[in-house]
């Protein structure tokens, strides 16, 4: 599922998503709508044939939605959890290889060989610039990187007010877990593409190549669902901090979700399942190759010398 600057699976993710079963069955897909919009803006849409690698794939929620495109996408499933990719490769995609690898060494795939890199509910565990460096290496010149996430309300970021209380009771709770491990609500995974350059564009140097062109392009697509109070626990459960909980811990949690699910703003149907609110946030952006960020230095050089 991930990565660490030094090569491994973080210990957190290995652990945390061990039941990769649990975790196919109760996560969701994603909304079509949302998929369309980064399809395109990753340039692979009505492109047939085109070779896209779903990086981090788990257990195929996004490789699913490739294989089913009439594209035909060649889908390059890459994997490092052994659980997940298990779990993937029994699904028999079509036009679907999957295979081991890492966001910083997806040593299978040569130089400038594919035409888009998607990470799917996964890049934040590996916001670095060693795998911004991989990514880039195999992208075509034309290539993009595309990042999509379903953040339900209980695990969005603080700056997100939760749509009822009872979801802000369990978003309040989750926020409790500061294990220090890489997490979307956190949103240092952006970060990493500030990095590339300095702060301010003026002190730019030769040494300075960015890899990937901001802004960052984004789409965020509200949308609710309707879930028994059995399966919402389920899904709550796969978050990788709670998954990993045993014995009184997690008592402790699935009281405060039992408590939290008798607020008087939790909206049930006539089935009695109870109503709960996310988002997807789906961001991409195009790789600059090594000569696009030699001419973007020559131009600021350029113009500091007065030479324009």
């Amino acid at each position: 599922m991930t990565s660490t600057t030094s090569g491994q699976i973080n210990p957190s993710a290995q652990s945390g998503f061990s039941n990769a079963a649990l975790y196919d069955k109760h996560r969701p897909s994603f909304p079509a709508h949302s998929v369309s919009v980064l399809l395109d803006g990753v340039r692979v849409a009505d492109t047939p044939q085109a070779t896209v690698v779903d990086l981090a794939a788990g257990t195929g929620k996004f490789t699913e939605l490739l294989a089913d495109r009439d594209e035909g996408y060649e889908i390059i499933a890459i994997e490092p959890h052994a659980d997940m990719r298990k779990v993937l490769e029994d699904k028999h995609l079509k036009g679907v290889s999957v295979q081991d690898g890492l966001s910083t060494d997806m040593k299978s795939l040569k130089d400038e060989s594919v035409d888009a890199v998607i990470a799917a509910q996964a890049f934040h565990w590996f916001a670095n610039i060693e795998s911004l460096e991989e990514i880039n290496r195999v992208l075509q010149p034309h290539g993009a990187l595309g990042l999509i996430w379903n953040i339900e309300d209980y695990n969005a970021p603080k700056s997100h007010s939760a749509t009822t209380s009872w979801e802000q009771k369990i978003q309040d709770l989750i926020h409790t877990f500061d294990d220090k491990q890489p997490r979307f609500r956190h949103e240092k995974w952006r970060s990493v593409f500030d990095s590339q350059l300095s702060s301010n564009p003026f002190t730019i140097t030769a040494s300075a190549e960015p890899l990937f062109a901001l802004p960052l392009a984004e789409n965020v697509e509200e949308w609710s669902v309707w879930l028994f109070e059995d399966a919402l626990w389920e899904r709550l459960s796969t978050l990788s901090q709670i998954a990993v909980l045993q014995g009184e811990e997690r008592a402790k949690v699935k009281k405060v979700f039992e408590e939290a699910l008798k607020g008087e703003d939790v909206e049930r149907n006539e089935k009695g399942e109870v109503k709960l609110h996310g988002m997807t946030v789906a961001v991409w952006t195009t790789k600059i190759p090594q000569k696009g960020a030699e001419s973007l230095f020559t131009t600021v050089k350029d113009a500091l010398s007065g030479n324009t």
